[in-house]
């Protein structure tokens, strides 16, 4: 059986994020968590299909895997294309696609492997409230169709579609891509509305984790999970004050200092040759590489890249991207003033790309994205998107009306829930 792991997309949907391939969860490259999942469940012959944007990248992560890596010429041809450029390799051999974005546990892939009884199979997430995917229609046991986001109350069964597809022979699945046009990126999905009318297609029902990993907030979510996953350990020739704090399943990689009054709640993760410094605060939060967390830092619930500082910060729900550098008094607020949702969550902080540069006292304001290659001046309040490529500076004006702001009752009573 070959796989065909996807890996080509360019992460529009996930700016400021350059390529969510090569977001480093744990000291490990997504795509390497995918490859290792799927090797784990008796995968063996994966075929990873890139883009000329990350085609190096990933050829050198798959020489470790002993994987082959496929070019998509046209990423506008979106699955279609990335399921044609494998059809030398695959031939008449069972055909696995796998979305290098969608994480899920291993039982997913080895429910897919033992599926028996025939032609194709998708693996069906059971929901039980609406979700604005795409519903499985059931006749049987039988797939007869895939109906997308139908509207709350319309849903054909509490089963949605996720990508991982097992096509038994996919000859024909080859075949009618080559036929089939469209001006949307649907090709592959109409080449299964047509292949359901002559083969059979069945439902591999899965209720665990999945995170599909479309926008950047979605980050969060994975960050727990691989976190979730940790068991303690602290290398040897990590450097730990005895008046530190270490508690839970926490990773602390070779060269890591940790300073005088340091607290780290697990679950978390320090990367290699990074610092903890005096009287910082890190709790369920993966940290890059080379990075420092300097004197009285808080980082909460947040994935923080390589090579990115802070001193005196509060860095709380949010995502912090390579090469980032926080001036001291720097925040990122992470719940509304209302308690409001903020990206259908409680708490949201910033989502900042790479090579960025804060500056003292500034304020990022909840879910507020930063694009790579930007620099913040001292003392903004930052409340709006910015771009990348830009140099942002100004002076704050107050403004006084009438408070006409309602604090929603149920968010704090949800959020109150958690902390229990």
């Amino acid at each position: 059986m070959k796989v065909l792991l996807l890996a080509a997309g360019r992460s529009k949907r996930a700016k400021p994020i350059e390529d969510k391939n090569f977001l480093r969860f744990c000291g490990k490259y997504l795509i390497k968590h995918q490859i290792e999942a799927l090797k784990s469940a008796g995968f063996d012959d994966i075929i990873i299909v890139g883009g000329a944007h990350n085609l190096e990248k990933l050829r050198k992560v798959a020489q470790k895997y002993d994987a082959k890596v496929v070019e998509q010429k046209n990423l506008d041809e979106g699955m279609a294309g990335a399921v044609l450029s494998v059809e030398d390799l695959v031939g008449a051999e069972d055909l696995f696609i796998v979305s290098g974005n969608d994480v899920v546990d291993t039982s997913a892939y080895n429910a897919m492997k033992n599926a028996t009884g025939a032609d194709s199979f998708l693996l069906a997430r059971e929901v039980f409230e609406y979700f604005p995917g795409g519903y499985l229609k059931i006749e049987g046991e039988k797939i007869t169709g895939i109906i997308e986001k139908p509207g709350a109350g319309n849903e054909p069964s509490n089963l949605i579609n996720l990508v991982l597809h097992l096509h038994k022979n996919p000859k024909r699945l080859f075949e009618i891509l080559k036929e089939v046009s469209s001006e949307k990126d649907d090709r592959y999905e109409i080449a299964l509305d047509i292949l359901m009318k002559e083969r059979t297609f069945q439902a591999v029902p899965y209720s665990g984790f999945w995170q599909a990993l479309k926008f950047p907030q979605h980050v969060l979510n994975l960050t727990a999970f691989f976190l979730s996953k940790l068991e303690k350990s602290i290398a040897e020739d990590s450097q730990i004050s005895k008046t530190a704090v270490i508690n839970g399943n926490v990773v602390i990689e070779s060269g890591v200092k940790i300073f005088d009054h340091a607290v780290i709640q697990g679950p978390a993760y320090i990367g290699k040759n990074s610092i903890v410094g005096n009287n910082a605060l890190v709790r369920a939060s993966s940290i890059g590489k080379r990075s420092v967390i300097g004197f009285n830092t808080e980082v909460a619930r947040s994935y923080v890249g390589d090579d990115t500082w802070f001193h005196s910060n509060y860095i709380g729900d949010s995502i912090i991207g390579n090469n980032c550098g926080f001036g001291a008094g720097a925040i990122c607020a992470n719940l509304r003033l209302d308690e409001k949702k903020i990206e259908e969550t409680n708490k949201l902080g910033a989502i900042l790309g790479d090579n960025i540069r804060i500056g003292v006292n500034t304020s990022l304001m909840p879910g507020v994205k930063i694009g790579s290659n930007t620099m913040i001046t001292s003392g903004l309040v930052i409340a709006q998107d910015i771009e990348a490529g830009k140099y942002v500076s100004g002076k704050i004006e107050l403004k006084i009306d009438d408070n006409k702001a309602t604090i929603d009752p149920e968010a704090r009573n949800a959020m109150m829930l958690k902390l229990k």
